[in-house]
């Protein structure tokens, strides 16, 4: 089994979290893709989000469309910074036999070496770039570069061309507290949750 994961706060979930995943699933031939809410995301310790709850509720109400897509509240119920590496090591563990991408887009990878023990992860792991271009990829990891969608078990950044889908939670939040439509933006579920529980009319990025 080959599984997908994707990171982040998704605060909220929008359609630039989606559409770019699902046309890599066709290329990365994923049998599952977990979304995995963080917690707190290392880089941004001081940002303040939604609730955990509600990440969590907008990612399943924006994916409850797509089977092979799961949502996991590990790293929320974990209640702590989240770490890739203390997720892989989980996943692995539960699932010995697995191949794992962990997907990111291509503007992580300049801070990839800043990441916790990125040695382990890439034991544990792929990395699956989603790339609107030329990567700025770090000198020292480029020998680990491949546009081979179907390289080894772990340890390679696999880079995947995707069409660039411009949309930023920061927008979404900014649109909200202006009193301007989101639909274009999220879905409609995600939409409606927004506006019922009027998450992000404060100023809170």
């Amino acid at each position: 089994m080959r599984i997908g994961i994707c990171g982040g706060t998704f605060d909220p979930f929008h359609h630039g979290h989606l559409h770019p995943v699902l046309a890599a699933r066709e290329t990365m031939a994923w049998d599952r893709v977990i979304y995995m809410p963080a917690y707190k995301q290392p880089f941004k310790e001081k940002q303040r989000t939604a609730s955990p709850y509600d990440r969590f509720a907008m990612a399943v109400l924006a994916t409850e469309d797509h089977e092979d897509l799961d949502v996991s509240s590990r790293e929320l119920e974990r209640g702590a910074i989240s770490y890739t590496v203390d997720t892989l090591e989980e996943l692995r563990k539960e699932n010995p036999d697995a191949a794992f991408d962990w997907i990111i887009g291509d503007d992580n990878l300049p801070k990839l070496d800043e990441w916790r023990n990125l040695a382990r992860i890439f034991e544990i792991a792929n990395f699956t770039v989603l790339s609107r271009g030329k990567a700025n990829i770090p000198e020292n990891l480029r020998q680990r570069v491949t546009d081979d969608h179907s390289a080894p078990r772990d340890g390679a950044i696999i880079l995947v061309q995707n069409a660039t889908v411009p949309v930023s939670s920061t927008e979404i939040r900014r649109r909200v507290r202006a009193g301007e439509a989101i639909d274009d933006l999220v879905d409609p579920r995600v939409s409606r949750y927004i506006h019922h529980y009027r998450l992000y009319e404060e100023d809170n990025s």
